[in-house]
């Protein structure tokens, strides 16, 4: 997925808290959308939204329904911090073959059949995605099929800290109207009319490490499915300054994890992951300004919080070392990097 979305995820979410009972209009409003995707044709509506726009939307939307998932069941929210509790209980797994399978066994254990997760592992080949094969819901492949694979897709390469290569991709539906855009969503062949939806990749992935931890998975948490939204499969596999980015993450309010540990995490020795960091054209150094660069981005984008208030998120305990650190990185101050966004909403 790109930076931007199309706005009917957004409308997909504020149906489902004005089902609920909910405004979908105090939504926007908490969210800051200048625009309402539900009123299409209306004066300042966009076909797209920003990954941050809709991110603040789905936050808002799951303040509401007290969850923690990100819509990516067949049966939409599952129920009160279950995509949540799935996290915390595989990201201590050893690589990403135990982390589908316990991913299976939570849903199997507490919800029902529409929302279980299928895998199966051959010697060659993993396939993994939605158990569910009762009547279709719709006869063409929607875009609820499509981010709900999606999102699966990115999250796994999310926790080894790299894009996950796909085979191909089945869908249950009949192909829709335009395929093509699904295909370049996926960079792998897409077959219709199949007896499950899922995901097809090399089993050799299945070995991958994971590469996160509860400190890591907090941060994930807290701002989903931003840093999914944001993840760009056109990168090359394996790259160790993408899997140091992902350990870092962007939640440096109880410090930066040492280098030793990441090199751990990453199963070599300090030295060894220094030389493949050069080899990139890199150094955890910049690894790290680059990743609380941002962090501090997404912070000031946010109207909530004082300049002070993010200093201290990021781990500086003096906010004048915050402005020079910010300044050093985009050459601004926060306060005009702040003035800036707002102006060119």
């Amino acid at each position: 997925m790109s930076e931007h979305l199309p706005s009917r995820f957004v409308r997909t979410l504020l149906r489902l808290v004005e089902e609920h009972g909910h405004d979908p209009a105090a939504v926007l409003a908490a969210a800051e959308l200048d625009f309402n995707p539900l009123q299409e044709g209306a004066p300042g509506y966009r076909e797209q939204v920003s990954a941050m726009e809709y991110s603040r939307v789905y936050q808002q939307a799951l303040r509401l329904l007290q969850d923690s998932t990100f819509g990516v069941v067949r049966s939409g929210f599952t129920g009160p911090g279950a995509f949540r509790m799935m996290c915390f209980c595989i990201v201590s797994c050893r690589d990403l073959g135990g982390a589908i399978l316990r991913a299976a066994e939570f849903y199997r254990t507490f919800f029902d059949e529409q929302s279980q997760l299928y895998a199966n592992f051959s010697e060659d080949t993993a396939r993994v995605g939605y158990l569910h094969d009762g009547p279709l819901a719709w006869p063409t492949v929607g875009a609820a099929d499509v981010y709900g694979l999606s999102l699966w897709h990115r999250f796994f390469g999310w926790l080894c800290g790299r894009p996950l290569p796909l085979q191909r991709v089945d869908f249950r539906a009949s192909a829709p109207p335009n395929p093509e855009k699904y295909a370049d969503l996926f960079q792998c062949p897409l077959t219709f009319g199949q007896p499950r939806d899922l995901l097809y990749f090399d089993a050799s992935c299945l070995a991958w490490p994971l590469v996160h931890n509860e400190h890591s998975l907090q941060d994930f948490l807290r701002t989903a499915p931003y840093q999914l939204l944001l993840m760009d499969d056109r990168e090359s596999n394996g790259r160790v300054a993408a899997q140091v980015s992902a350990m870092l993450g962007h939640d440096f309010s109880q410090g930066v994890p040492a280098f030793e540990t990441i090199s751990q995490a990453l199963e070599m020795s300090p030295p060894t992951l220094r030389r493949k960091l050069r080899r990139e054209g890199t150094t955890f150094q910049a690894l790290k300004d680059a990743a609380r660069c941002e962090a501090a981005r997404r912070a000031l984008d946010r109207p909530d919080g004082s300049i002070e208030d993010v200093a201290l998120r990021l781990g500086f305990t003096d906010p004048s070392a915050f402005h020079r650190a910010f300044r050093k990185w985009t050459g601004q101050t926060p306060g005009q990097y702040r003035s800036a966004r707002r102006r060119s909403r």
